[in-house]
């Protein structure tokens, strides 16, 4: 009887240890959590840095276009190297971004090697393509999202838009978490977008996973307090 008795309060006693380990590792996990957020919405450096790594997600049609239009009138020098990628069925949207690769060195009259890269990911689901299926690409895409953001490692992620730059953004945001790289996401919302956000958009909005989030009409800056509004870029 005194066995049973001691064995049972030994199970009591491990299991106390294990919840109260639980505890302490989740609080600490969400305390990380909220010191992230935090200082995601804080500038990161005192003074003008150097280049910064710089991942820019293209999407198909529009998203494309509105992002090189917004790339085009950027200080390029301050974002090197910089790495496109888009859906791995998209082929247009890398060979725009290699066009406006070219004129920034025709521009330059030097061609400075390794300064851009062009890149392609998985997407998670095909138009059309069956949920069952879905789940299956799904963990392929996310696995190859790692792989690229491992590969990569960014300082800075731009992206307006794409379903693509959600595993790359929700990857970027753990990884800040873990303290393995700290990428600051900036996304900013097509001009198509005038009374609520894309999907992606609103994702990552409510999620705060992302840094700051530009819109380009007063109506969503009412609605999404913390968005930035900045008047039409395009």
């Amino acid at each position: 009887m005194d066995n049973v008795y001691s064995c049972f309060f030994s199970d009591m006693g491990f299991l106390n240890v294990a919840i109260s380990l639980i505890i302490g590792i989740s609080t600490l996990i969400m305390i990380r959590i909220f010191y992230v957020i935090y200082w995601s919405s804080k500038p990161l450096y005192s003074k003008p840095p150097g280049p910064l790594s710089t991942l820019i997600v293209l999407g198909s049609g529009g998203h494309t276009a509105e992002m090189l239009n917004l790339l085009a009138v950027m200080q390029m020098d301050r974002f090197k190297p910089r790495y496109y990628i888009a859906a791995a069925t998209d082929n247009m949207s890398l060979q725009k971004a290699r066009v406006l690769e070219d004129s920034l060195i025709k521009k330059a009259e030097v061609e400075v090697v390794g300064t851009s890269h062009f890149l392609q990911i998985y997407r998670s689901r095909e138009v059309g393509q069956s949920y069952v299926t879905s789940v299956g690409t799904t963990l392929i895409a996310l696995t190859h999202a790692l792989w690229l953001m491992i590969k990569i490692r960014p300082q800075v992620i731009l992206c307006n838009g794409p379903g693509t730059c959600i595993p790359l953004c929700v990857i970027a945001f753990f990884f800040k978490v873990l303290g393995i790289r700290w990428s600051s996401i900036f996304y900013v919302e097509s001009i198509a977008r005038v009374r609520r956000l894309s999907l992606s958009g609103l994702l990552l909005y409510k999620l705060r996973m992302v840094d700051q989030l530009f819109v380009q009409w007063p109506q969503l800056k009412s609605k999404y307090p913390r968005a930035n509004y900045v008047g039409r870029l395009m």
